[in-house]
C-alpha cells in the first residue's frame, strides 16, 4: 500500500515531467536540426573584396551552384557549411552591441569593416540567414545569462580559403590564416582610445544606446538601458582584454597563421582556478615582505573573496605597480611562446590521438573535454565559485571528499560541440581541383607513388578519404628522432601553475590517479577543469530541460564515439608511473589526404610550401649553391602556388617568418634527403592526388 501510494503521490508525476521533458528537447532538436538547413546561400556568404596589401584577388567562388561540387568537394552541402561557420560554442570575448559599432583606434572606420577583418585574414561574410548582421566567418552571437556577445566558432580557427587565377577555393576544416594575436592587441587599443577620446566615447555610447532604442525593448533584445551601465562595461572589458593581452605577451610574434593556443587556454585556466590563499603565497614570494603584507591586507571583498576566482589580474592590478604586476605575472603563468599551425579539422572525429603532440586522447567523451578547453581560450565566460554543501555535478567531476565544492558554471555550450563534433564527422579533405587548378600528371604522380611508399607509408597512412568507418591511428615519433623544434612539446610537459580551487582533488590517469598538490603541471590542472565543465548543465536552462539536455548529451557523445582507448603507436618514450606524461616530447604523423591545401608545413608552419619541405635545411658548411628550405620568407598572401604546392610567401607585406628562433625552427623530418630533385618533383605529384 505504501509503494501504491508513492507511486501516486510522487513517482508517476515526476515520471511524466521527465517524459515530457525529453519529449520536448526531441521536439526542439527537430526544429533546431531544421533551421539549420535553412541557410544554403551558394556561395556560402563569400563577400567580393578589392585587391589587399596580400596581393590577394578574386572574383569567383569555389565550389559554387554552377560548379555542382559541393558535395565530392568535402561532403558537405552549403547549409552544412553555414552551420560550421554560424553556430556558438560559448565564446563571449566582448559584449555584442560594443562589437558592432567599436571603431578602429585611429580611425572612424568600425573595427568590424570587411577591409579591417580581412587585414587579420578573417574571412568577410555578406549578410545571410544564419549570419544576419555580415560578420566574418567564425564570429557570432552568443547570448549567456540575458546578455548577448561576440564570440568565435570553431571556423574562426579552422576554415581557410585559397586563391588561384582570380578563383577562391573555400576549404572548411582547413587552417585558418588568422593572427588572433594583433586583433585581440588591437581590439584593445580601440577599446582603450575610445574610452581617452571624448568624442569618440560618444560616438560609441550613442551608437550602443541606438541599437538599444525602442524596437530592441519591443523585441526583448535589449542589454543596455542606461549610458551610465555602457561606460561601466566598456571599462570592464577593455580591462579584461588588456588584462587578456598582458598575461599572453610573448616575445615570439606569432604572425599569420599561428598561435599558442594551448598556452593562452593553459593561462586561461590558471587565471580563474587560483584562489585567495595561493594568491596571497605567490604575492609574498615575488614582492617585498613588507609591500607584501600591506597588498595582502588590501586583499577584501572588493578584491578577491574566497569563493570568487574570476578575472584575478583584473580584480587585484589596481594595487600594483607595473613592476609588481609583471613578476607577479611570472609567477602565475607561463609565456605562450611556442605557435603552431591551426590543425586540420578532417578526419578529426576517426583520430585516435589529436593536436600535434597527442595530448588529447579521442576516446569515450574525450572529444567534448577537448573541445571544451579549446572553449574556454577563446574567451568562455568561468563563473567559477566554492560553495557549501553537495553538488552532483561536483561529484560526478570527481570532487569528493570535501565539505565544500566548486560550481563550475559557464557559457560554454557543451550541447553545441558535441554536435559540432557529430557535424565534423561527415568532413572529408578537399581533392585538387582540376577544374582550377593545373591538372595533375599521371605519369609522375604514379612514380611518386613508389618514393611515397617507400620513405612516407610507414607514418603517413593511406585511407580512404569518404569511407564513413575509416579508422586513423597516429604515429607518434620522438621529438629527438623526428628533430623539428621541441618548443611546443617541451612546453607542454614542463610548465606548471598554482592548482588553487583544484587543490586535493584526484585525477585519473592512464597509469593510475593523481592527487593534485599546490603547484601541478597545467595540462593536468586543464584536464580536471574540463572534466568540471562537462559535468556542469547548462545554467542558463530550467532545472529539468538543464538536467535532460546534459544527460542526452553525455549519452549521445559517448555512444555515438566509435574510437576506443588505445594505446599510442610509433616510436616515442612511453608514460610511467614516474613520468606520466612522457609520451608527449612527440609529434604525431597522420594521413596526407588533403594535405596541398593545408600550408605552411610542419607543426609550427615554419615551411612555406610541400616542394619545400622535402628540401633539407642548409647547415654549416654546406655548399653556398645548393638548394635549401628558406629560413626567411613571409606569411599572409591566400595566393596559391601549384607548382611548389603551397602558399606565396615574398613580395607583399605579410608577417615576416624568421627561422632561427626559439619555437620557429624549420629543421627536421628529414626525410626526402638524398633524393634528386627529379624524385622530389615526383613525390610533390604524388602529394596532389592524396
Amino acid at each position: 500500500m505504501k509503494l501504491e501510494i508513492k507511486w501516486n503521490t510522487w513517482l508517476k508525476p515526476a515520471l511524466k515531467v521527465v517524459a515530457l521533458s525529453f519529449l520536448t528537447i526531441g521536439m526542439f532538436t527537430s526544429v533546431v536540426k531544421t533551421i539549420q538547413n535553412w541557410d544554403d546561400d551558394p556561395d556560402r556568404g563569400a563577400a567580393m573584396l578589392s585587391e589587399n596589401q596580400f596581393g590577394d584577388h578574386y572574383d569567383t567562388i569555389f565550389p559554387n551552384k554552377d560548379s555542382g561540387e559541393y558535395i565530392s568537394w568535402q561532403g558537405w552541402s552549403p547549409d552544412d557549411s553555414m552551420w560550421f561557420y554560424t553556430t556558438t560554442q560559448g565564446s563571449d570575448l566582448l559584449p555584442y552591441d560594443f562589437f558592432m559599432v567599436l571603431e578602429q583606434e585611429k580611425s572612424t572606420e568600425l573595427f568590424r569593416a570587411d577591409k579591417n577583418m580581412d587585414f587579420y585574414r578573417y574571412i568577410p561574410l555578406k549578410p545571410t540567414f544564419s549570419n544576419p548582421d555580415g560578420l566574418a566567418l567564425g564570429f557570432v552571437k552568443d547570448s549567456y545569462k540575458g546578455k548577448d556577445y561576440m564570440g568565435l566558432t570553431c571556423a574562426a580557427c579552422h576554415t581557410t580559403q585559397v586563391n588561384y587565377n582570380g578563383v577562391a577555393m573555400r576549404i572548411d576544416g582547413g587552417p585558418a590564416l588568422a593572427n588572433m594575436e594583433n586583433f585581440v592587441i588591437d581590439m584593445s587599443k580601440a577599446l582603450r582610445q575610445t574610452l581617452n577620446d571624448p568624442k569618440k566615447e560618444q560616438r560609441f555610447i550613442d551608437a550602443v544606446m541606438d541599437r538599444n532604442g525602442f524596437a530592441a525593448w519591443i523585441s526583448g533584445g535589449r542589454n543596455y538601458t542606461s549610458e551610465e551601465k555602457v561606460k561601466e562595461d566598456m571599462e570592464k572589458f577593455a580591462s579584461r582584454i588588456e588584462d587578456y593581452v598582458f598575461i599572453n605577451r610573448s616575445h615570439l610574434q606569432y604572425g599569420y597563421g599561428r598561435l599558442d593556443a594551448f598556452g593562452r587556454i593553459y593561462n586561461r585556466t590558471l587565471q580563474h582556478v587560483l584562489n585567495k590563499e595561493q594568491l596571497e603565497k605567490a604575492l609574498s614570494k615575488v614582492l617585498e615582505p613588507d609591500v607584501s603584507a600591506e597588498i595582502i591586507k588590501d586583499i577584501d571583498a572588493s578584491v578577491l573573496t574566497d569563493n570568487e576566482f574570476d578575472h584575478v589580474v583584473e580584480r587585484i592590478k589596481p594595487l600594483l605597480s607595473l613592476k609588481q604586476l609583471v613578476t607577479l605575472k611570472r609567477e602565475l603563468f607561463n609565456e605562450p611562446d611556442a605557435p603552431v599551425s591551426y590543425p586540420f579539422l578532417w578526419d578529426i572525429p576517426q583520430h585516435d590521438y589529436v593536436q600535434w603532440n597527442g595530448i588529447a586522447a579521442n576516446a569515450g567523451l574525450g572529444p567534448i573535454g577537448r573541445n571544451s578547453g579549446e572553449a574556454i581560450g577563446v574567451f568562455g565566460t568561468l563563473d567559477w565559485v566554492e560553495e557549501d554543501g553537495f553538488s552532483l555535478s561536483a561529484f560526478i567531476g570527481g570532487q569528493t571528499g570535501h565539505k565544500r565544492h566548486i560550481s563550475y558554471d559557464s557559457s560554454i555550450n557543451v550541447n553545441n560541440l558535441e554536435r559540432m563534433e557529430s557535424h565534423l564527422r561527415d568532413l572529408t579533405s578537399p581533392v585538387w581541383p582540376e577544374t582550377v587548378l593545373p591538372k595533375i600528371d599521371k605519369a609522375l604522380a604514379l612514380k611518386g607513388s613508389t618514393i611515397y611508399r617507400k620513405n612516407c607509408l610507414s607514418c603517413h597512412a593511406l585511407i580512404e578519404r569518404t569511407d564513413p568507418s575509416r579508422q586513423v591511428v597516429a604515429n607518434f615519433t620522438s621529438v629527438k628522432k623526428i628533430g623539428t623544434d621541441p618548443k611546443m612539446a617541451s612546453n607542454a610537459l614542463a610548465y606548471q601553475g598554482r592548482s588553487g580551487i583544484l587543490e586535493k582533488q584526484y585525477l585519473s590517469l592512464g597509469e593510475g590517479s593523481l592527487v593534485l598538490e599546490e603547484k601541478m603541471p597545467v595540462a593536468v590542472l586543464l584536464t580536471a577543469a574540463t572534466t568540471n565543465v562537462v559535468a556542469t548543465p547548462d545554467p542558463d536552462k530550467w532545472f529539468i530541460r538543464r538536467w535532460a539536455d546534459w544527460a542526452y548529451t553525455l549519452t549521445a557523445s559517448f555512444f555515438d564515439n566509435d574510437v576506443k582507448a588505445s594505446l599510442k603507436r610509433g616510436d616515442y618514450e612511453p608514460d610511467t608511473t614516474v613520468n606520466p606524461f612522457a609520451s608527449l616530447m612527440a609529434y604525431k604523423a597522420r594521413p596526407l589526404n588533403g594535405i596541398w591545401a593545408t600550408a605552411p608545413y610542419l607543426h609550427n608552419g615554419s615551411v612555406p610550401t610541400l616542394y619545400d619541405l622535402l628540401l633539407p635545411k642548409k647547415k654549416p658548411g654546406d655548399p653556398k649553391d645548393g638548394e635549401y628550405r628558406p629560413d626567411e620568407f613571409y606569411m599572409g598572401s591566400r595566393e596559391f602556388d601549384p607548382n611548389k604546392v603551397g602558399l606565396k610567401s615574398r613580395g607583399y607585406k605579410g608577417s615576416r617568418f624568421l627561422t632561427h628562433l626559439t619555437g620557429n625552427s624549420n629543421a627536421g623530418h628529414n626525410y626526402a634527403d638524398g633524393m634528386s630533385k627529379y624524385q622530389r618533383l615526383e613525390l610533390l605529384e604524388y602529394l596532389k592526388t592524396l
